[in-house]
């Protein structure tokens, strides 16, 4: 949340105004462009478009001795959603710079589109709000069309007459043809399957979502693209064996279509696809893992299979992911300082890391954990737990031992002779650009066993909002649910070590604990307590900092930008004094692997080159901060009765004792009846949150789309992966 500032300045409510209207004009400018993006999508399978506009763009594109057809998809295909992201990055840098928080009085936050953001239960699509079912409805609506309109087209075009020539029958010709365009139609899909999973995307910010998020929609466009592409290769097969030309699959072409470079590509989807199905990566996540890496594969047979001039039709969304994947990679190489971690008896364990001080992150933010002693390979998302305003040299992360992976991670650290020193890297972290839980007069946060860790951080935000800035802060109704008593120790977690009980009671928390396998409390004798293990400092160790400095929009956006503008040059290099002297534009001369091995070497080098620099301006800056935190961090303390260790438990035990005892009530042996609980509620506006098992939110789902109580506000935020 943004610092307040005092808006009594006139040079400060010039700025503001002037900011806002660049805002405002960069948001109309995004919007415009993305409308008309997929109206072109729309009008690409008519007549109008292939018989009126296509000739007058490719006597303006196809002359070209620098770009040639290719010049064509890159204008209309691949810019206007690499434009998107870059206007994207400059809008949130404004957002992020000069965003000065008001606080605008309830009568003026009423949710005008509250009916549309109420939850439905999809079977398949699991919760979705209406404004997401009604996109995925125009999403398949526009694959429809597509595909009819194309068929619309071609079927009366197929008579006997002109199937009599090259001796096919008629529904050959149709399955043929069909074929074809389910490939298409699931090139549409593939456009923006890689959105979605692209972390640090300004395309999901500037429009209000974020990449947890947005999983649900990378599934969505996974299956689809699977299924038609599918079927795109089962009608193939069928045509060729129906037309006795079974030797097409082993086609590769030098200048056309290779066949199978398609079927190659469909293979590694396959496979990768199958990996995907729930029981199987439930069961089985680290063949899910692995078998994900197929996606490389699949992309590259796909280059090969159709072209690296109609590849670029996907290129734009799958080129924002390679260079998020490769910022990722450079972060991830540096070993992060491990300072410290909180064993709790419920095989939970809370990650205390250093971090710089402008490094800064929004509530429900997540970090991705990979721990080299356990696996090199193995990435694992977890909420962070701390607040980078109340804590802003530090960040926390809970991890419950619930998979093979978090278990070996609880036994490494909580055991009798636990290591001295914990190799961890780490990548984010990942979050909303901004939260609205300050329009809500009552937040009721709805946990079950470790999804309660998204609300600590919700919890810590608003201590520090109601303390520094001296707002009205909503009061909180935490209903967690736990299994044993011993759960309950998640609860500790709740205030950061620097709190103090005055804020607590301040911010109005009222905690409803259930603990359902017991019927009555563990003896105090039996209970154990919270451990802090300190871990010894490493010179190889560093501060988690921003990867792309405090003006990380900024920067992104300078990647993205000159990353493509160096594609292109080179890219127009290459066709006029290496390709052009050879094909002269016929497309029949020069052979297509080639073209797209070098197309696909440009790219990677341009954003290699480009990210690269930007990383290591960023890291020289960022390394004095690092070299303070340093050495202020001073030495390790012992173990010893008058050591930093016992005191430093003995205050964390006595926090939740002494402020959250009189705001907690406990219940065992029994399960919240939440809809009594939401519908006692009276304050006019009640923002909800769930994380927990999928029955757990799918009846607060149920309970706040049922409109029987219209101050209820399902928030849509996805807390797992």
């Amino acid at each position: 949340m943004a610092q307040t500032l005092s808006l009594s300045s006139p040079s400060i409510k010039a700025s503001s105004s002037v900011t806002t209207g660049f805002k405002a004009v960069v948001m109309a400018l995004i919007l415009v462009v993305t409308i008309g993006y997929f109206l072109l999508l729309i009008v690409t399978p008519t007549n109008m478009y292939r018989q009126i506009w296509t000739p007058k763009i490719r006597a303006h594109t196809a002359t070209s001795t620098y770009f040639g057809a290719q010049g064509r998809t890159l204008l209309l295909n691949t810019f206007p959603l690499i434009f998107i992201s870059v206007l994207g990055c400059v809008y949130l840098h404004l957002w992020k710079k000069y965003n000065i928080n008001i606080h605008i009085n309830r009568a003026e936050k009423k949710q005008k589109l509250a009916i549309w953001r109420r939850p439905i239960i999809m079977k398949g699509l699991g919760i979705v709000s209406r404004i997401e079912l009604g996109f995925f409805v125009m999403f398949i609506a526009l694959l429809v069309w597509t595909f009819a309109s194309y068929l619309h087209i071609i079927f009366p075009t197929i008579t006997p007459k002109s199937v009599a020539k090259s001796g096919e029958k008629i529904w050959e010709a149709k399955l043929e043809d069909s074929a074809l365009r389910l490939g298409l139609v699931g090139n549409i899909g593939l456009t923006f399957l890689f959105v979605p999973v692209t972390r640090g995307s300004s395309v999901l910010q500037v429009f209000g979502l974020t990449s947890e998020a947005s999983v649900k929609y990378h599934i969505w466009l996974g299956h689809i693209v699977m299924t038609l592409f599918s079927a795109h290769g089962i009608c193939y097969i069928v045509y060729w064996a129906a037309t006795h030309q079974l030797s097409e699959m082993l086609k590769w072409a030098k200048t056309d279509i290779s066949n199978l470079a398609g079927e190659l590509s469909l293979l590694s989807g396959f496979v990768l696809w199958i990996a995907t199905f729930p029981r199987i990566r439930r069961k089985m996540f680290e063949l899910f893992f692995y078998t994900h890496h197929f996606y490389i594969l699949f992309v590259v047979f796909f280059v090969f299979h159709v072209g690296v001039s109609y590849a670029g039709i996907m290129l734009p969304g799958f080129y924002l992911f390679m260079v998020d994947r490769y910022l990722r990679f450079l972060q991830s190489r540096s070993n992060v300082r491990l300072v410290s971690a909180r064993v709790l008896p419920c095989e939970t364990l809370e990650l205390n890391f250093s971090k710089s001080k402008g490094l800064s992150y929004t509530p429900t933010s997540i970090m991705f954990v990979n721990v080299p002693s356990i696996s090199k390979l193995q990435w694992h998302p977890f909420t962070i737990t701390s607040s980078s305003n109340l804590e802003p040299e530090k960040l926390s992360v809970v991890i419950k031992g619930e998979g093979s992976w978090s278990k070996k991670l609880y036994q490494m650290i909580s055991s009798p002779n636990s290591v001295d020193r914990l190799g961890v890297s780490l990548e984010g972290p990942y979050g909303p650009a901004s939260t609205h839980f300050l329009r809500h007069d009552l937040l009721v946060m709805v946990s079950g066993g470790s999804g309660i860790t998204p609300f600590i951080s919700i919890i810590r935000e608003l201590i520090h909002t109601s303390e520094s800035q001296k707002c009205k802060t909503p009061e909180i109704l935490l209903i967690s649910v736990f299994k044993n008593s011993q759960d309950l120790t998640m609860l500790d977690l709740l205030l950061p070590i620097s709190g103090a009980p005055s804020e607590t009671c301040k911010l109005g928390l009222q905690i409803e604990a259930f603990v359902t396998r017991e019927k009555q409390p563990t003896p105090a004798e039996d209970k154990k307590k919270l451990r802090t293990i300190w871990f010894k400092p490493d010179p190889s160790d560093e501060p988690i900092t921003p990867v792309l400095g405090q003006n990380n929009w900024l920067w992104l956006g300078a990647i993205i930008s000159s990353s493509f503008i160096i594609f292109l040059i080179s890219l127009g290099v290459l066709n006029r004094y290496y390709i052009y002297p050879v094909d002269k534009n016929t497309n029949e001369i020069f052979s297509y692997p080639t073209k797209a091995v070098l197309n696909m070497l440009i790219i990677c080098i341009s954003i290699v080159i480009t990210s690269s620099a930007a990383f290591v301006w960023n890291k020289r800056h960022s390394g004095t901060d690092a070299k303070q935190i340093q050495n202020m961090e001073g030495a390790t303390p012992m173990t010893s009765p008058n050591s930093w260790f016992y005191n430093a438990d003995r205050e964390m035990e006595s926090l939740p004792q002494q402020s959250l005892f009189q705001s907690t009530n406990l219940h065992f042996g029994e399960r919240p009846d939440l809809k009594r609980i939401f519908f006692e509620r009276k304050e006019s506006s009640v923002g909800v949150l769930v994380c927990g098992p999928k029955k757990m939110r799918h009846e607060v789902a149920n309970i706040c789309s049922s409109g029987l109580a219209s101050n209820l506000h399902f928030e849509s935020i996805s807390f797992s992966w």
